[in-house]
């Protein structure tokens, strides 16, 4: 398959046009090559995740983070040398889709409201007024209502059976019986006050700053950066699978940087 199609396929999903004005989603290292037999999904184009996709085959790698938000000379021999070198020997394009996969409600950034089945759904911070092939306009962040009431513990089960919860942490008033619940995508938190205004008895997101936690005025459900957005990509990689069939397309999982720590 053409690479233009595998980026025209990702951009059906993941406007560029729609991308935040700090960030570099799009292409982020260019190859030589035109034709693509295997395409790689990733959260993080770390050495790591990098280094598994070409070992398996991969001809194209799709991450979600960007390789770099500000682009530096590679005058050092760190992280960011290394994904150059193992690209560019083995002629294998990278492209981010970051904040314009980030602000597709009705696309993989819409997974935990399509799993808890939302309704009557708003965006916490709307980027356009124009909707994107649906009803739901662009931006970040997704407030619902619950099918029926739930109390946390319910939706902590709910939410275990696709998220790591090990180091997640609760902010805010002790949670009672949830009925209309919001959440962002990776580092959420600014959302907050928005996630109040939309009738939010709980937020889920990731990286909540301590004054932000402080002063949460709705509890509020730090799950890690990791988190929401691994299972966003894993679910990008099955969409993507659907739409440039028969292209071979593999998910490259990755862990949290952070880790619970344990005192023996």
């Amino acid at each position: 398959m053409q690479l233009i199609e595998i980026i025209n396929a990702i951009e059906k999903i993941a406007p560029l046009a729609a991308a935040a004005s700090w960030d570099r989603s799009g292409l982020q290292v260019a190859a030589r090559r035109e034709d693509v037999a295997a395409l790689a999904v990733c959260l993080d184009p770390t050495p790591s995740s990098v280094r598994n996709a070409l070992e398996l085959g991969a001809e194209c790698i799709l991450s979600h983070h960007p390789l770099l938000l500000t682009p530096v000379l590679p005058a050092r021999l760190d992280d960011y040398h290394e994904v150059l070198r193992l690209l560019l020997v083995a002629d294998v394009p990278l492209y981010a889709a970051h904040t314009s996969l980030d602000v597709n409600g009705r696309g993989p950034a819409g997974w935990l409201a399509q799993e808890l089945e939302l309704r009557n759904l708003a965006v916490l911070e709307p980027t356009s007024g124009q909707p994107f092939g649906n009803t739901l306009p662009l931006g970040f962040g997704l407030a619902g209502d619950l099918p029926s009431p739930l109390g946390f513990e319910a939706i902590v089960k709910i939410l275990a059976r696709h998220l790591d919860l090990s180091t997640a942490a609760l902010c805010g008033p002790t949670p009672g019986t949830i009925r209309r619940l919001a959440y962002c995508t990776g580092s959420g938190s600014s959302l907050l006050p928005a996630a109040r205004v939309a009738g939010a008895g709980l937020f889920i997101t990731g990286d909540v700053k301590y004054h932000t936690a402080l002063a949460a005025e709705i509890s509020t459900l730090d799950v890690g950066h990791h988190s929401l957005e691994e299972e966003m990509m894993r679910r990008m990689c099955r969409l993507l699978r659907e739409r440039l069939e028969p292209l071979e397309i593999f998910f490259v999982p990755s862990r949290s940087p952070l880790r619970p720590l344990v005192v023996s």
